[in-house]
């Protein structure tokens, strides 16, 4: 048989640090690939010990006074997944072809259109048994595992010591995390998420993993998730200096999605992807020159022709037509499907009660905060316990979390050594120092709210894993829904979900829902109007200069989504497209900050 193209065209992307962390051993049987954080060592610990014991496979504990603990904890893990998944392949394959089987979900999961599917159906149909019996042989050899692929985000990069004396960068969280996954016996992706970390990059071409080998193969790949073209450019250019290719550029919407949100200059996904199907080329043989390069100055065998490229896209997608128009419009690759697993307990972790909370979630339950200590927005749930437990403790007097394990201490502003703002500690001392800034009575409130919605995100985004595999009950679960998890309401199988993606049903309860596009425009002016309120407010926001080019890029993307209409068969989209531009073009930074 031909080289088969991956089983599935849509990927589930890290969520949290624990919605996804054992997503693998749910989906990847199916030729599903996901993404797993690797910000929590000691969570990823936890998880060994649970499956180990789950799976009657051995268990020595790496202790936290162990030596190089994160990088040994995080390959142990993902050594035993990559185990425990190849298990599961090995199984299937030896399964008869019956109703409801593993096996027989695994081809009637796939696309229509895929080559082992429509050989699946043709096997079905097949009257004579020898033939049938070759052509069940054959598909069994099709089989792929999905991939389990792996996210750094790269500003969680926090420096060690010992002994009060700083450790080599190699022992910073980052680094040591990407030795974890480069020592795995993973073949799959390294996803960098949360921009460009000089140190963390010039540290990967020192795994062999990461280089070509003499057939032109990459064991690990490379994957950016970038805001933009130029982004991706930048990036692959510095990283190819160094003999790293980057194998997968992953376009994220930088509001329309869950978790972290990081902000852009008012461009919209459509644009930029147009971009990069118009550029991929140009992209693709620029890089190659400074790989070859870097290849021949580390005296390393270097391919002659380009390895290949994947553009793919994630944020907001939520129905087959949208999933479908990216494919065939842009060429992407890949699209990732994130929050409306959500609402898959056969491929995510979320607890029953924020489960519940999830599918009962209005619009304005979901809205994005300034939760996250990095100082980055952040989508959240506005009654997850979390949240809940963050504002008994404002009432009771005693705002900011208890830090339990420290991956975000990164502010010295009021201390000596580093401190999260999310904690008690930072937030009493900063209170006091407001205090005496002597801030009028308005902005002085606009500051303590945006300090005091400061939340324990590294610890909490793990509660729901933890309380669904039973390891503690007693973490205050947080959530990062996009605002897409409003039009799901129910719990759903994962082949439910499958079919909801290919068109084969629809899990969408809202009528009303405007495109992907709309959505995200829709997103970017109602937080460019924040922005300037901001700037009135002495909050965080960008100069007015900045201000003037997002609104000038949103306007330039509605002219762009002018020309596309027609190829998305979405009711009033050109009406709503130019109620918003008359809506952004009558905006006046002056007025709006002066209102």
């Amino acid at each position: 048989m031909h080289q088969l193209r991956a089983p599935h065209n849509f990927y589930i992307p890290v969520m949290g640090t624990g919605f996804t962390i054992d997503s693998p051993l749910f989906v990847a049987k199916y030729g599903i690939s996901s993404v797993i954080s690797l910000v929590d060592d000691l969570l990823i610990e936890q998880m060994r010990k649970y499956w180990c014991e789950k799976y009657d496979e051995a268990y020595e504990q790496i202790s936290s006074d162990a030596e190089d603990v994160r990088a040994k904890r995080i390959t142990a893990y993902l050594n035993l997944l990559n185990k425990l998944v190849k298990k599961q392949i090995a199984e299937i394959k030896s399964m008869p072809f019956e109703p409801e089987s593993e096996l027989t979900n695994y081809f009637e999961m796939l696309p229509k259109d895929h080559e082992l599917r429509q050989l699946y159906e043709s096997m079905l149909q097949e009257k004579d048994d020898e033939v049938k019996a070759k052509l069940q042989e054959e598909l069994r050899h099709g089989i792929t595992a999905g991939d389990i692929d792996v996210n750094i985000m790269t500003k969680l990069d926090k420096e060690h010591y010992r002994n009060g004396e700083q450790l080599p960068y190699e022992f910073s969280d980052a680094a040591a995390a990407l030795r974890g996954y480069a020592k795995s016996d993973l073949c799959s992706s390294m996803v960098f998420s949360a921009g460009f970390n000089p140190n963390l990059y010039g540290y990967i071409s020192q795994f062999e993993d990461f280089l070509p080998d003499e057939n032109s193969q990459i064991k690990k790949k490379i994957c950016l998730k970038v805001s933009d073209y130029r982004s991706a450019a930048i990036q692959g250019k510095y990283l190819a200096k160094r003999g790293i290719w980057v194998s997968e550029y992953r376009v994220e919407s930088p509001l329309n999605c869950g978790g972290h949100a990081f902000i852009n200059d008012g461009q919209l996904i459509g644009p930029i992807l147009a971009e990069f199907k118009q550029r991929k080329d140009e992209l693709i043989e620029t890089l190659h020159g400074f790989y070859e390069n870097a290849l021949s100055g580390l005296k390393r065998f270097c391919p002659k022709l380009p390895q290949k490229v994947k553009i793919t896209a994630q944020g907001g997608i939520g129905t087959s037509e949208e999933h479908d128009f990216l494919i065939e419009h842009y060429g992407v690759d890949g699209v990732g499907w994130g929050t409306p697993f959500l609402l898959v307990p056969q491929a995510t972790n979320v607890d029953d009660e924020t489960l519940h909370k999830l599918i009962e979630a209005k619009e304005e339950d979901v809205f994005l905060s300034a939760a996250s200590p990095l100082g980055i927005p952040f989508w959240n749930l506005r009654n997850s316990p979390s949240e809940e437990a963050r504002l008994e403790r404002i009432r009771n007097g005693r705002p900011g979390a208890t830090c339990v394990k420290g991956y975000l201490r990164f502010s010295r502003e009021v201390t000596e050594n580093p401190v999260c703002r999310a904690s008690r500690e930072y937030q009493a001392l900063k209170l006091k120092e407001l205090e005496q800034s002597g801030l009028s009575p308005e902005n002085l409130e606009a500051v303590k709210e945006d300090l005091l919605q400061k939340a324990c995100i590294c610890h909490e985004l793990g509660g729901g894993v933890l309380s669904r595999r039973g390891i503690n009950g007693k973490v205050n679960t947080a959530i990062c829904p996009g605002p897409n998890i409003v039009n799901f309401k129910k719990i759903v199988s994962l082949k439910e979900m499958i079919d909801h993606i290919y068109g084969r049903c629809s899990l969408i309860v809202n009528k009303e829902r405007p495109h992907m596009f709309i959505k995200e425009l829709q997103l970017q002016v109602h937080h460019f109007l924040q922005e300037i309120k901001n700037s009135y407010l002495g909050l965080p926001a960008r100069s007015k200069q900045k201000l003037k080019e997002v609104k000038e890029n949103l306007l330039k993307g509605i002219e762009y989504y002018r020309t596309i209409a027609e190829e998305l068969f979405q009711d009033n989209f050109l009406e709503v497209l130019e109620e918003l531009y008359n809506y952004i073009d009558g905006i006046s930074l002056v007025d709006e900050a002066a209102g």
